[in-house]
This record gives C-alpha cells, sequence and structure tokens, in this order.
C-alpha cells in the first residue's frame, strides 16, 4: 500500500525497538516476514515517528471480509510488530451476525483443529508493506495483519493466507495475477441511529436512512454534482490511501454510485478492496452518511449493486498479457482455457462471489444485465464472463459480472484462480460465445445461497485449491447463516423479496 500523506498531529514521543528482529520475536523465531517486510517495518517505525502517529490499528480481514482487530498506543507499535498482536480465536467461528457457529469449547474447538479449541488465542502478525496513514482518523496509522496460532502454524481459516496460496500456485504455474475492480455502493443520508437501548437487538436495527438522490439518473453529471460534497471527502480518502482511483460514476438506482480502480498485482487489489469499504463507510459516517455494500437494501426502489471483477494474467517472464490473443481469436489459447475452467465451476464458485443470502435477489431478472447462466461473450453485460478487448489488444481481459460488494475479497479472487487452473489442468474449452445471453441455454447459476453450497460441497476444484477443512468450514458458518434466516417467519415465508431480516444482517455490515 502507498504510503499517504502525512497527518497534523500533537508532538508525542514514540518509543522504539531496534529494527532489526531479535532471535526471541515470534516473526524471526517462525521467520515470518520477508526480507522486504522486515525493510518495510523499519519504514513504518520512521513514519510513525514522523506524523506523530499516537494510535495504530492493527486488523486482519475476516471470514466475511470484515475487519477486525486492535488500536494500540503508539510506543506499543515497535513490539507488536515482531511479537504480533492476540486476538480471540472465536472470531473466526462467527457468522455475519458475530454469532458464534462452532462449539468452540468442544474437542477441537468444533473444527477438528486443536488450536481453535476453548476460545484461547490466535496472534495476528502485521505485513509492514500495507502500512498507511489514515486520512480520516487524526494521529492514527493502519496496517493489515496474517494470522498464526501461538505455535507459529498458519491459521488455516485466513482467507489473506489462502489468496496467497493461489497466488503461489498460479506463479509455480508461470504466471501473476492482475485485478481490477469495479464496485457499486449505497450511499445514503443517515436520519436516527437508532441507539435508543429499548431497540437493541441481535443483530441491531440498522440507522434509518434518507435518499441522497432520485435515481434512474444513469451517468448524469447534475445527479453527481447534487452529492458533490460528500463525494469529494470519499474521493480525497481513497486517493490519500494510494488506491488506484480512476473514476467516480452515478449509478442507476437511487443513491447508487460506483467506484472503479485500476488494475493490480498480486495481493495489491484484494487488499485495496478491504481499505477501500472500511475507508470509506468510515469516512462517510464522520460525515453523517452510511456507505452500504449489502446487495440489494430494503429500501423502496432500490436497485441491487454489483461487484465487477476485472483481470487478466501477466507472463512472469515476459510481463506481457497471457491473455492477448495472437490470431483472429478473441483470447489466446490459455486464455480461453482459463475462461473455460471458470464457467465449469461457476455453481460453486457462487459460494464466494455470492456469499449472502441477499445477492442471491440480484439473479432472477431476465434482461437485467445481470448473469443468470454459466455464459460469456464478447462486451455483452448480460453474461457471467464479459471478455474485453480485440485480438492483439494489450488491454484484453476477463470482467466477472457475478460478484456482490459484501464479497469476501481474498475468497473472490482465488476462487478464480483456482477455477481456472482447473481448466488449464483439465484442458477446457468455453465453447460458443452467448451473444443472446438470456435466450440460450446453459448451466444456470445458483438461484439461493444454499445452491451454491450444496455445489460447493461437491466441487473437487475448489476442495484441491482451499482444502477439506477450510470448505467444510466455510460451509458450516454458512449453513448456520441459513439457518438462522429459516427460523425467522416473515423471510421464509417471502423467498423472493429483501426481508427484515435481511436488511438487519447485511445493511450495515462492516
Amino acid at each position: 500500500m502507498t504510503q499517504c500523506s502525512a497527518v497534523a498531529g500533537h508532538d508525542t514521543r514514540v518509543l522504539m525497538s531496534p529494527r532489526k528482529s531479535t532471535p526471541s520475536s515470534f516473526v524471526a523465531r517462525h521467520s515470518l516476514w520477508s526480507g522486504a517486510q522486515a525493510r518495510a517495518a523499519a519504514a513504518m517505525e520512521k513514519a510513525i515517528a514522523k506524523h506523530k502517529l499516537e494510535l495504530v490499528r492493527f486488523a486482519f480481514c475476516d471470514q466475511h471480509g470484515v475487519l477486525r482487530g486492535k488500536t494500540l498506543v503508539a510506543s506499543e507499535t515497535a513490539s507488536a510488530l515482531r511479537n504480533g498482536v492476540t486476538m480471540t480465536s472465536t472470531l473466526l467461528a462467527k457468522d455475519t451476525s458475530h454469532r458464534s457457529v462452532f462449539p468452540v469449547f468442544s474437542a477441537g474447538g468444533g473444527m477438528n483443529i486443536p488450536e481453535m479449541q476453548g476460545a484461547g488465542n490466535f496472534i495476528m502478525v502485521a505485513d509492514p508493506a500495507t502500512f498507511c496513514v489514515l486520512p480520516w482518523a487524526p494521529n492514527t496509522g493502519w496496517v493489515l495483519c496474517d494470522c498464526y496460532f501461538p505455535n507459529g502454524k498458519p491459521v488455516p481459516f485466513s482467507t489473506r493466507q489462502l489468496y496467497r496460496d493461489a497466488l503461489g500456485q498460479l506463479s509455480d504455474a508461470g504466471f501473476d495475477y492482475f485485478a481490477g475492480l469495479e464496485v457499486e455502493f449505497h450511499l445514503l443520508k443517515i436520519e436516527n441511529h437508532n441507539l435508543a437501548p429499548e431497540g437493541m437487538a441481535w443483530p441491531p436495527e440498522p440507522p434509518s436512512v434518507s435518499h441522497t438522490t432520485h435515481g434512474f439518473q444513469y451517468l448524469t453529471e447534475s445527479r453527481l454534482d447534487q452529492v458533490g460534497p460528500i463525494m469529494e471527502e470519499l474521493r480525497k480518502t481513497v486517493q490519500a490511501l494510494g488506491l488506484p482511483l480512476r473514476s467516480l460514476e452515478m449509478e442507476f438506482g437511487p443513491s447508487q454510485y460506483e467506484f472503479t480502480f485500476a488494475p493490480e498485482a498480486g495481493m495489491r487489489p484484494a487488499d485495496g478492496m478491504v481499505l477501500f469499504r472500511s475507508a470509506i463507510k468510515q469516512a462517510a459516517r464522520r460525515h453523517g452518511y452510511l456507505v452500504s455494500f449489502m446487495c440489494r437494501p430494503r429500501l423502496p426502489s432500490t436497485l441491487a449493486s454489483g461487484w465487477h471483477l476485472h483481470y487478466s494474467m501477466l507472463d512472469k517472464k515476459t510481463r506481457a498479457n497471457a491473455f492477448v490473443s495472437r490470431d483472429k481469436n478473441l483470447l489466446s489459447p490459455l486464455g480461453r482455457t482459463f475462461l473455460a475452467g471458470v464457467l465449469a465451476n461457476a455453481r460453486a464458485q457462487a459460494a464466494f462471489t455470492t456469499p449472502t443470502l441477499n445477492g442471491y435477489k440480484r439473479y432472477h431478472g431476465v434482461n437485467s444485465m445481470a448473469p443468470i447462466q454459466a455464459v460469456w461473450a464478447r462486451d455483452n453485460r448480460g453474461v457471467m464472463m464479459r471478455v474485453m478487448g480485440d485480438p492483439g489488444d494489450p488491454s484484453t481481459h476477463l470482467e466477472n459480472r457475478v460478484g456482490e460488494p459484501l464479497a469476501n475479497p481474498y475468497l473472490y479472487m482465488a476462487s478464480q484462480i483456482h477455477a481456472g487452473l482447473d481448466g488449464l489442468k483439465r484442458k477446457l474449452t468455453p465453447g460458443p460465445s452467448a451473444d443472446s445471453p438470456y435466450e440460450v441455454t446453459a448451466e444456470p447459476l445458483p438461484k439461493s445461497l444454499g445452491e451454491a453450497l450444496d455445489a460447493l460441497n461437491e466441487s473437487q476444484c475448489f476442495r484441491s485449491g482451499f482444502g477439506d477443512a477450510f470448505v467444510d468450514y466455510f460451509i458450516t458458518i454458512k449453513r448456520g447463516e441459513i439457518a438462522r434466516a429459516n427460523a425467522d417467519e416473515n423471510h421464509r415465508k417471502a423467498p423472493n423479496e429483501v426481508t427484515l431480516w435481511e436488511h438487519r444482517e447485511y445493511f450495515d455490515l462492516a
């Protein structure tokens, strides 16, 4: 992550330990940092002193894509960098309501993993290369972490590490992942925070809101200008963090907007998505606004939001785009085979691209610009996989249009890699282009989270890629979420509507 600009603050003494890890430190004992990370840690300490920071937030991305962590005073940062920050292991056992799904006090914590038993600790270890100064929080830094057990073993449910493993498999095949983000969301004015004690619930009633635009004015300049002051705050926040922002756009529905980002390689686009979501939610909240990444909020006339993932692969030797065709085809042979793998694993993949019950409310409409089948076509917004570019075009890439904005970015991107590598392994072909995507007959995408989980349970591709332990763990958590929803009578009776249960569960998920 790029170092952002200095934050004004009071002169505060920052205590620093020696820059080099000692043999007794947790990081050194278990060889958890590369040389580049060790150098980044030294640079991070200098930045804390330079900007006179008073606080540093240590955070990890949980199974749902939600950032969790602890805020340390600056004088504790040097030790925390090298010895980690303890976190309660039950955080890894929770569903989207923050309820523990697994019996953590049973043998193996209900997961058949001894380290998860008894609600003990795991260790957050900072990746100092992700450090930045937060532009909206005075005198505060932030760093993203990986998760380890006290014995130094990686936590098998750490989604950032699972993505790193997928990148490693792709690297072994000779390629780097290169991805750009196109993210839709709703920006709403908070009218009532609903914090009265008598209204508390689990999950709580989200804030009551009003719209910021009337909507149905797609890409109109004047409507975007109407929200200029708050959009400027969000824009400045995103750019101060070093994220590669390209555009701010007015989407179709009321209070619906889109930010797009230039492509980056490796970990950066996934790390960037995590930081982006958290940053604009926090910055907006300080100005009285709520940003929701819920796919389809329970608000009148509200339209569904998507997260379109644009990606290609770079040849590690030449740094050339490996999807570029050298003949009349839209994609290179490798690109076509990779695409075929993504399509072949589409139903199981949906559990990672669309991990909420609400996200499936987007896929029922014909001619809705949302995919309903595992098909592809050139520059067609009705398909699951949109091929962008022409023969010989160096910008040729794939766009997956199936994702929802609340998806965990590490799992979303890792699922693309595992599926594509499966295509290469099995030498699959993508079939003909679906130029009329709602008129062809093809493999239907799941119509519910339950259908997606059933497909994931039977997926050899993802069990091989992510490991049986993680797949079983993820399915258990998500089926717990479904069971809670089905226990709600109103939700159970309205399977095709956005219910109050969904609104409480996902509207302000953070």
